[in-house]
């Protein structure tokens, strides 16, 4: 019987990977996400620790690149497994079933915030989300409500209760997931607070989308690309900077920056535990079906993640600054990963 499943496994890996070329790779493959690294990276050290098989290999490529990378085909020269910071999109799933990977899993693992963050150096700041739109944005309403380049320069032209320090902010590019959510939780959110802008929504979603989510291209905001320690790094040396990173680096390095309030609220494993937090958003990961049963060791794989010691409540994964999910939810997805249950079933 067993014979008979491996067999038919393999044989889902298509013409682009017999049985033979199957066993030129005997190392799970894991690409995605830079704020579920940490996190993936400890499951594959206790999982290279605990088994026999070799330890996976894993790469940050951001979220957007995972899925393009994990979407682009069957067998053993595509990735098994990719981490997210944001749900997969439809048009990612239709790119997916358009290369043979018709059968992908998902998993949530629990949940993170994104941080507005500084150098403990520097001054201790809070936010709203109307202001950090400002900030950012390319461009943004002046005060007779005609949108115009962004014309601010330091924090307190925005606000004089703010700093009266030059805006300097490094974020993550496009292909982040972090970008992604920090678009939509904040840039968005915070140009809807904006009268002009909310006019304009309601005029033009599109329009508005698209102005909201535009960064300003003139040197105040970075692109500091995929590793988000790059950027706890550059505030360090620089604490007139802000970044924008997922909460367990914000954690990991709490002797040497500090998070921003947003509306009112610090970011805190409380706060965004219980939702209060604003920013705060779900992490995933994504199984290629069709490798469990060839690729050796996948299915030990996520039995070792979604393990209870894993990413419960009193997890390895919760010293790391993963916000666990309810005990309902990860049993939800525990299933799902078991089952293998396919998106959409």
């Amino acid at each position: 019987m067993k014979a008979l499943q491996k067999t038919v496994a393999i044989a889902a890996f298509g013409c682009v990977a017999m049985a033979g070329a199957a066993e030129a790779r005997d190392q799970i493959r894991i690409v995605g996400s830079s704020t579920v690294f940490p996190f993936a990276a400890a499951v594959v050290e206790n999982f290279g620790k605990k088994t026999d098989y070799k330890t996976p290999v894993i790469e940050s490529t951001g979220s957007g690149g995972g899925l393009k990378l994990f979407c682009a085909g069957v067998g053993v020269e595509h990735p098994d497994i990719t981490n997210a910071s944001r749900r997969i999109k439809s048009s990612e799933i239709e790119n997916c079933a358009s290369n043979g990977v018709d059968q992908v899993t998902e998993v949530k693992i629990g949940y993170d915030g994104i941080v507005f963050a500084n150098s403990k150096e520097g001054e201790s700041i809070e936010l709203t989300r109307e202001q950090i739109f400002l900030a950012l944005a390319k461009d943004v309403p002046n005060e007779a409500g005609d949108l115009v380049p962004n014309p601010y320069n330091k924090w307190s032209e925005i606000d004089p209760a703010l700093p009266d320090a030059e805006i300097e902010v490094l974020g993550p590019p496009p292909t982040s997931g972090t970008r992604d959510a920090f678009n939509e939780l904040v840039m968005l959110e915070g140009a809807e607070a904006n009268a002009t802008m909310a006019a304009i929504a309601e005029e033009d979603e599109d329009r508005f989308e698209t102005l909201a989510a535009t960064m300003r291209e003139d040197g105040r905001f970075v692109e500091a690309g995929e590793n988000d320690n790059l950027i706890v790094q550059k505030l360090e040396a620089n604490p007139a900077a802000f970044g924008i990173f997922g909460y367990s680096f914000l954690e990991q390095n709490a002797d040497d920056i500090q998070g921003a309030a947003v509306d009112g609220v610090d970011p805190t494993f409380e706060a965004i535990a219980s939702g209060d937090y604003p920013v705060s958003r779900s992490l995933w990961f994504y199984v290629k079906n069709a490798h469990v049963g060839v690729i050796p060791g996948m299915r030990e794989y996520l039995d070792e993640f979604v393990a209870e010691d894993t990413w419960g409540t009193d997890g390895y994964l919760v010293d790391k600054g993963l916000i666990p999910m309810p005990e309902a939810e990860r049993k939800q997805y525990r299933e799902a990963a078991e089952n293998l249950t396919p998106i959409g079933s």
